[in-house]
């Protein structure tokens, strides 16, 4: 990929570094050249649409935070006992190796950052039963090295009981698994399936940055659980239950996603050689520019980007604006005036608009025939 077009792209900011919430947002919209081209520029869409006049509320609520800050600092009290309570685990220390002076995007500067990734590296190598508490991994995107901060990292030694054995899993020792703490509720057994979706996702992150790391010291990658646990509280309490989340078919998505980002190149020539996304730029200017690559914009794009409210505004009159499903099954049909047209029989379709046509007419009739 070249560099150097990549820099071009975003102006002289610096570049805006991933974290596993935005590599997991690649997975629900993989068909929007905009997004992966702004993402492996590193451009800072947040940024870039309140510059265009499009802000959006996106993130997590303050209280949301809150209680899950509080609710991750209640597990790992007391070296992690009630955690290690409720996965079953040994009594073994929980090593932490977090620190009071890192958060935020950056988790803290370069060299502390790696500093954390090589005791976590030394951690794993040791092959100890424990519980690793601010693990920090990493993993490569679009050319970027990105540090990644799971919750917890569990480690069975062979002939050791641990958390793998007593969640619920088969009992393999020597495993490697992925805790995931998250402060939605599970109500009688259920959870929203959408906030465990995108848990599954984000834990599939971590799960592809394990892997590699033990891959690049020599070990088989394969001790990496593909099941990670998930930790949420139970029914209205903030008494903490322990589920299992099969995250293979997560792990396929993010695969591929991440390959497509690294073999851009063809995407990225083809844009405007002086083209920039420049936050010193008009508000005009950066539309414009924003206009040269082919956006893919469905409603589940409010919740995962950033510029989703730009992308809604633009789609609006298209059929793309009524969700990914309106969308294939009306086939080339692009314009909700012309699906309109079609149903009231008032444009003849084309050979290839000619089923979506005939059953637009028919839902017409129907409809006709109820209201009257």
């Amino acid at each position: 990929m070249a560099v150097q077009k990549l820099d071009q792209l975003r102006g002289p900011g610096r570049a805006k570094r991933h974290n596993a919430r935005t590599i997991a947002a690649l997975t629900g919209n993989p068909g929007c050249s905009r997004r992966a081209v702004l993402d492996a520029a590193g451009v800072d869409k947040l940024k870039l649409a309140e510059r265009i006049g499009f802000p959006g509320s996106f993130g997590q609520s303050r209280f949301a935070l809150s209680r899950g800050n509080a609710f991750e600092a209640m597990l790992k009290a007391d070296d992690c006992a009630l955690l290690r309570s409720v996965l079953g685990a040994p009594p073994v220390t929980c090593h932490d190796l977090g620190s009071d002076d890192l958060g935020g995007d950056d988790l803290g500067g370069d060299g502390l950052l790696g500093d954390r990734h090589a005791r976590t590296a030394a951690l794993l190598a040791s092959a100890r039963a424990a519980l690793i508490d601010h693990p920090l991994l990493t993993l490569d995107v679009a050319g970027q090295t990105v540090y990644l901060e799971p919750d917890l990292i569990a480690y069975a030694h062979a002939g050791t009981a641990g958390p793998a054995g007593s969640a619920g899993a088969s009992g393999a020792s020597g495993r490697l698994q992925v805790v995931e703490i998250k402060s939605f509720a599970i109500i009688d057994g259920q959870a929203d399936s959408a906030k465990v979706s995108a848990a599954a996702v984000q834990a599939a992150v971590y799960v592809l940055a394990l892997r590699a790391l033990l891959e690049r010291q020599g070990q088989d990658p394969s001790l990496v659980d593909h099941e990670v646990v998930l930790v949420c509280p139970e029914n209205f309490s903030l008494n903490p239950v322990a589920v299992r989340l099969d995250v293979r078919k997560q792990l396929a998505t993010l695969r591929r996603q991440l390959s497509r980002l690294a073999s851009i190149d063809a995407l990225i020539d083809s844009l405007p050689d002086d083209m920039t996304f420049d936050l010193a730029l008009t508000a005009e200017e950066l539309t414009e520019a924003l206009g040269h690559v082919e956006p893919h914009y469905a409603p589940e794009c409010l919740s995962t980007c950033e510029l989703s409210v730009f992308c809604r505004h633009e789609a609006s009159g298209s059929t793309a604006a009524l969700g990914r499903t309106v969308r294939e099954s009306l086939g080339g049909i692009e314009s909700i005036d012309e699906v309109l047209a079609l149903a009231e029989g008032r444009r003849e379709p084309t050979e290839e608009q000619a089923e979506a046509a005939a059953v637009l007419r028919a839902a017409s009739r129907l409809r006709s025939e109820v209201l009257s």
